[in-house]
């Protein structure tokens, strides 16, 4: 099991981890004390996640002059305008 504090190194690598200790945790077939670290290594891992979408975010506002726009939203309504 790798350490909980170690740091992932990249986004990628840490949401694939993270996808896998959630995989072993629902398996549940670990021992208690190993569900554990792996239930920490998620938390460590969550918000590594976390905190990079939250910069990347950031940067976004700033690129696009703090005029970010729901994206998701914008094309229900085009497809609400298509389908009229």
């Amino acid at each position: 099991m790798k350490s909980a504090a170690k740091p992932p190194i990249s986004f990628e690598a840490a949401l694939q981890e993270l996808e896998s200790l959630v995989q072993t945790l629902e398996s549940g077939g670990a021992a208690l004390e190993d569900s554990l670290k792996a239930y920490e290594r998620g938390v460590v891992l969550l918000k590594h996640c976390q905190e990079t979408l939250a910069q990347a975010e950031q940067k976004i506002r700033i690129l696009d002059g703090n005029a970010l726009r729901n994206y998701s939203a914008q094309a229900n309504e085009a497809d609400e305008s298509e389908s009229s």
